[in-house]
């Protein structure tokens, strides 16, 4: 499927996963730092093809690396974390060759920004924005 509607990945048949593409400069913020938002903020990653009230596949929790560094970095991560046994369920994030990327459509983009009294943003979202506020205060802008 060259690119795929938001309608079509939300069947969890496409084989897609609804993610955020991150541009960064690594004199600004690490990958590492990022990678310790991500599983600390962002979601649950021992959550098996769900993330929060959203089920399937296309909700996976995963990490599309760029190079084998990014790979080897976040399989790190991972591994620490596990270690660390900082989750009460195993970690479930795949690690996977970025191929790809798909812009969403128009609509989706900047949704929570332009739409913060939706009630999905509000239950879901809002709270992840305010527990990087609390937990990353040195990262968090508005």
């Amino acid at each position: 499927m060259a690119s795929p509607l938001y309608e079509q990945v939300s069947t969890g048949e496409t084989g897609h996963a609804e993610s955020v593409k991150i541009t960064f400069d690594p004199a600004q913020i690490s990958y590492g730092q990022l990678l310790k938002v991500f599983f600390s903020v962002v979601h649950d990653p021992t959550q098996l093809n769900r993330q929060g009230p959203d089920t399937g596949s296309q909700y996976r929790s995963v990490i599309f690396y760029a190079d084998d560094e990014q790979k080897h970095i976040a399989e790190a991560y991972i591994s620490q974390l596990e270690q660390a046994r900082l989750f009460p369920r195993p970690i479930v994030t795949q690690v996977v060759p970025l191929k790809t990327f798909y812009t969403a459509e128009a609509y989706h983009q900047d949704y929570a920004r332009f739409h913060p009294d939706d009630p999905y943003i509000a239950r879901n979202d809002a709270p992840k924005v305010e527990h990087l506020r609390e937990q990353f205060p040195d990262l968090y802008k508005k």
